[in-house]
């Protein structure tokens, strides 16, 4: 029996052809370019049009507009292989790529357009990625990745809950923590799955040894740990026993990281960053912890789960899936370790503008231009990769 086709025959743009390629090509543009916007506007230099308040406008822009792209080139490049369909291309692909363009121009110009159209705009990206994504799950009965779904959707909800509670309230606390937790616990089910696996594919090849312990009982642990911390975070941020609760799973969660044999990984940028992006999960649980007890401010651990895990593990996933889906060598070139070294960077310097507030603009300043320094140096060294006819695919993702 012939095997089935990985991508239909396709004559329109190379950019249009995957997933990956438009979303984690115009993802990594807006996660430089609105961080370079949004220096002069937290500085007072410059006006926007929204109607959300500035950091608000900031920190939807991160989740919903930076992190839902490259989470939905993520998805659409792997559920074809969980399902064994094929992939969205074309028409489709297209659409789907001008509806999240579209929230990002309604967003921007709420307070022109007025709020609620704009949420409608903005909210049709996510709940239309859900029934794409349930759409091609269900029909290859790929039962078990159902929940990635309900994560969507939840993130989904976020965003109409973040619109709603901007406009009731004027700041959108709640709705900002559930879409950070969201995306947090998206990060702890699927690094769970790609970390430890591409860690031991390297270590098989050098016929290192010691190979990362498999998934387990402990790893569901963690997870279940980890989604009761967070819950309880979202809802009563500063209660001890959400202290407690953040620094049980920051314990779990690091110990989890250390049974997947990262120090090994060492001879290998493209999967030692891995390590070192997923380590910002602990790290901002163990920061929120102490920001219960008022230890630290709360951001520091907000930082470290967004700057840190969700900007170093985005950036990873996206380097190593356009070149193993364009056909080209599994090595991280200079420029590629130079964006990783950035991304590290911004999110360390992210961490300390908010640990040291003496020297917070020139930490914040540091963080924003590495920020854009990583993803607008993804979009320039990538975009070729990104835009032209692919080599043969190597399915290196998922």
């Amino acid at each position: 029996m012939a095997p089935i086709p990985r991508l239909r025959a396709f004559q329109g743009p190379a950019l249009f052809s995957y997933g990956f390629r438009p979303f984690f090509l115009l993802g990594a543009i807006y996660a430089g370019g609105a961080v370079l916007l949004w220096l002069p506007v937290l500085y007072g230099q410059l006006s926007m049009t929204t109607a959300l308040a500035p950091r608000d406008w900031h920190a939807h822009e991160m989740l919903f507009g930076y992190a839902a792209a490259v989470m939905t080139g993520f998805l659409l490049t792997a559920v074809p292989n969980w399902t064994g369909r094929l992939p969205l291309q074309g028409r489709p692909l297209i659409a789907l790529v001008l509806i999240w363009i579209a929230g990002r121009l309604a967003v921007t110009c709420s307070g022109v357009i007025g709020w609620l159209p704009a949420a409608a705009i903005d909210a049709a990206f996510l709940l239309t990625l859900a029934a794409v994504i349930a759409r091609e799950i269900v029909t290859g009965r790929n039962w078990r990745n159902l929940k990635v779904v309900a994560i969507v959707l939840i993130l989904a909800a976020s965003n109409i809950a973040f619109h709603i509670e901007a406009f009731a309230r004027g700041s959108a606390e709640y709705a900002t923590r559930l879409a950070i937790g969201t995306l947090v616990l998206l990060l702890a089910l699927v690094g769970g799955r790609i970390v430890p696996s591409f860690t031991r594919n390297w270590l098989a090849r050098q016929r290192a040894g010691g190979l990362p312990a498999p998934f387990g009982h402990f790893d569901k642990i963690t997870i279940a740990a980890s989604a009761a911390a967070l819950a309880t975070w979202i809802a009563l941020p500063t209660a001890p026993a959400t202290g407690v609760l953040l620094g049980l799973a920051g314990a779990l969660q690091a110990a989890r990281l250390a049974r997947w044999a990262g120090y090994r990984s060492a001879g290998e940028p493209l999967v030692l960053i891995l390590h070192v992006g997923y380590a910002f999960v602990p790290i901002g649980f163990l920061l929120q912890a102490a920001a219960a007890f008022d230890l630290v401010p709360a951001t520091a651990g907000i930082h470290a789960w967004t700057a840190g895990a969700i900007g170093t593990m985005t950036l990873a996933v996206m380097t190593r899936a356009s070149l193993g889906h364009t056909g080209h060598d599994l090595a991280a070139s200079a420029a590629t370790q130079l964006i990783y070294a950035l991304v590290v960077v911004a999110a360390l310097a992210r961490i300390a503008a908010a640990l040291a507030t003496a020297w917070a603009a020139p930490l914040l300043e540091l963080a924003a231009l590495a920020w854009a320094g990583a993803f607008l140096g993804f979009a320039i060294s990538y975009g070729p990769l990104l835009w032209r006819r692919p080599r043969q695919p190597r399915q290196a993702v998922a």
